[in-house]
């Protein structure tokens, strides 16, 4: 099958990568000139685990193109995705301008029967307003369909390839057998195509993120609390775990959700409810409470050092919202790094992704380090932000050595109590007691 994804971003490059790979031929174009030179010339522009081998073997095989011109890429497709950014508005919304304008642009191109898929995370009513958006400037026949993306970075590559759902939001019985046939060889493992209607189909992706988001949350409410009565929030977070209509998955403590997703998605379902004269007030709690949550680090910080922070030194492990990725949308690291510098501090910081993201961002606010273990020299605390797999087991004695006051304040709870309190450390994790 011949399909045109529009928008390179995470979820366009991984959808275009992917659906090159069962065998359809990929035309994937991006406004960025830069970018796309880039692409042609075998660069990927983003870190995804498992995504360049892909990338490369599909462009070697001529399955895989790249184009700025958007005429080029549409004029032979069946299927057009549209995977756009919907970054939040001012007062929370979705912003659709991006998603309307390719459909505009679209309409105006297309000669023959098309299946337009929103891809990008849109409120309820989109398809709606893009299908009005192509009846006002094209007599052409086409179908919009509504196929909403749960691709988790760092894993998006087997997400996509082995998805545990498609949903599909159509009432063209057409674009449905296209679609059905286009998806059929990633479920061949019996994992559903649920199909459904266009508006269905939208909220089931904010309700999903908002769940997931509103479950993280919870969890660490819960560890607020275990630190205030002395409990142990793992012991909790085993003993609910274990309860299957729970589950194990997202009841981690930490230091708040970021990324491209939860943070937007809830926002804008939230502001979507208030659209429709209802307050959702769990996801109010649940946005307010994560901003809380991304400063916590920075209370117990101020809490240790109660003279202030002002001209000391902090080592960060982790910039990236999540391990795996070098995505930094809403990173709690970058609330912490702000809050330190506004109390006077200096920030070390090591990400093995991250970096160049947050340079692009902060510059030479604060300083970036070769390796983990080079942000501890001459530091007064390690924070841990992020989860990495080389934060975990790291020599405590040689970063004893390397910090200046024998103190870590974990984010991310990596940490057996135990062993800290034999390593000699000043530990302060989430929903645990802290060793003195």
């Amino acid at each position: 099958m011949k399909i045109a994804v529009v928008g390179t971003g995470y979820v366009g490059l991984v959808t275009g990568t992917c659906l090159a790979e069962t065998g359809n031929e990929v035309i994937c174009v991006d406004i960025n000139e830069e970018k796309v030179k880039a692409m042609q010339n075998g660069v990927l522009p983003i870190y995804e685990p498992g995504l360049e081998q892909l990338f490369h073997r599909n462009i070697k095989q001529e399955r895989l193109h790249f184009t700025k011109d958007l005429a080029e890429a549409i004029k032979e497709a069946q299927v057009i995705f549209l995977a756009l950014p919907t970054p939040p508005g001012g007062d929370g919304s979705a912003d659709l301008s991006f998603v309307l304008g390719a459909a505009k642009d679209i309409a105006k191109l297309i000669t023959d029967y098309k299946v337009i898929v929103t891809k990008s995370t849109v409120p309820v009513g989109t398809a709606d307003k893009v299908t009005a958006v192509f009846k006002e400037n094209t007599s052409v026949e086409f179908a919009v369909v509504s196929n909403p993306e749960f691709l988790r970075e760092g894993v998006a590559v087997e997400d996509f390839m082995k998805p545990d759902r498609v949903v599909i939001g159509t009432t063209d019985v057409r674009a449905r057998d296209i679609l059905g046939e286009l998806y059929g060889p990633y479920v061949r493992q019996g994992n559903p195509i649920l199909f459904m209607d266009e508006r269905s189909s939208e909220l089931t992706k904010y309700a999903a993120n908002s769940f997931l988001a509103t479950k993280i949350t919870f969890m660490n409410e819960v560890a607020n609390m275990c630190e205030l009565v002395g409990a142990n929030v793992d012991m909790v977070r085993a003993g609910i775990g274990a309860d299957a209509r729970i589950g194990k998955r997202f009841l981690f403590p930490g230091v708040g959700y970021g990324g491209s997703c939860f943070p937007k998605d809830v926002q804008a379902m939230a502001k979507s409810a208030k659209e429709y004269g209802y307050d959702f007030k769990i996801l109010d709690s649940v946005m307010d409470v994560n901003e809380t949550q991304k400063k916590k680090l920075v209370k117990k910080v101020l809490e240790y050092f109660k003279d202030g922070i002002e001209g000391k030194k902090f080592a960060i492990w982790g910039l990236a919202f999540k391990p795996e990725t070098d995505d930094i949308r809403e990173a709690p690291a970058l609330y912490i790094i702000d809050e330190l510098i506004k109390h006077g501090a200096s920030v070390v910081a090591y990400d093995p992704e991250g970096m160049p993201n947050v340079q692009r961002l902060l510059g030479d606010k604060i300083t970036y380090a070769p390796d983990r273990y080079a942000a501890l020299d001459g530091a007064d605390a390690l924070l841990i932000v992020t989860e990495w797999s080389v934060f975990r087991t790291p020599d405590f004695n040689y970063v004893k050595e390397k910090l200046k006051n024998n103190v870590i304040f974990d984010g991310r709870n990596l940490y057996d109590l135990d062993k800290m309190t034999k390593a000699g450390f000043y530990y302060s994790s989430i929903g645990r007691k802290t060793i003195a």
